[in-house]
């Protein structure tokens, strides 16, 4: 399939429709760039000092775990405790993209089982879904330091299709970064790429991801007897 194309028939592995997604959360639920920004603008300058933050290095790393991140571009571990301090005071900011409660409202009505496999911390991750109102809509939420391996690792992916008692070849993940695609693959999960947050599309793109997606609502061609 050539990058960025749309495959007519989305079925899972042996033709069957998948009976799990497993969703990344920033960028593909959650709209949290702007908030992210603000968390980490305040943690360099706590932890590093004066000067522009490199947010935009930061935000090329993101489904990554943040101490990982921290580590890749040379910054101190102590930008965590206010990243998060910040993140949390700032998350009633964060809105669902559009599209998002329709889909899942959709999907468990198909009887899908629904994942949340995120870098955020458990329970940063299940903090926000719940104020957001939509936390008891997924089977499982699991945050990167609640696996032995973070993304691009598969075992986020792996404990996820354990905890909800389904095959890889069963189920598909949608993620908005490159680290989302490796941990997928390395998985046996179908690899599918969400393009209406603020993705690096062309990196994205060049990952060759199994399928891509420009809004949320394609997600339901999956599953063509429900078609819109």
């Amino acid at each position: 399939m050539k990058p960025g194309a749309r495959t007519e028939n989305r079925t899972g592995a042996g033709g069957a429709t998948p009976l799990a997604v497993i969703f990344d959360l920033d960028g593909v639920l959650v709209d949290s760039t702007d908030v992210m920004r603000r968390a980490f603008s305040v943690a360099y300058a706590e932890a590093v000092g004066p000067g522009p933050a490199p947010f935009a290095e930061y935000n090329r790393h993101l489904g990554r775990y943040f101490p990982d991140i921290m580590r890749i571009m040379g910054l101190p571990p102590a930008m965590e405790e206010p990243f998060v301090r910040e993140s949390y005071r700032l998350a009633h900011l964060v809105p669902l993209f559009p599209g998002v409660p329709a889909l899942l409202a959709a999907l468990r009505d198909r009887g899908l089982k629904l994942a949340v496999a995120t870098g955020k911390s458990g329970p940063r991750a299940r903090s926000l879904l719940d104020q957001l109102g939509v936390l008891g809509v997924f089977d499982e939420v699991l945050g990167s330091d609640e696996v032995a391996h973070p993304k691009p690792a598969p075992d986020i992916v792996l404990r996820a299709l354990e905890l909800l008692g389904v095959a890889a070849g069963d189920a598909i993940m949608v993620g908005d970064a490159v680290t989302d695609i490796a941990s997928a693959r390395g998985a046996g999960v179908r690899a599918v790429a969400a393009l209406w947050g603020e993705c690096d599309e062309a990196e994205l793109l060049a990952a060759r991801p199994d399928d891509v997606l420009r809004a949320p609502g394609e997600l339901l061609d999956f599953f063509p007897a429900f078609a819109r």
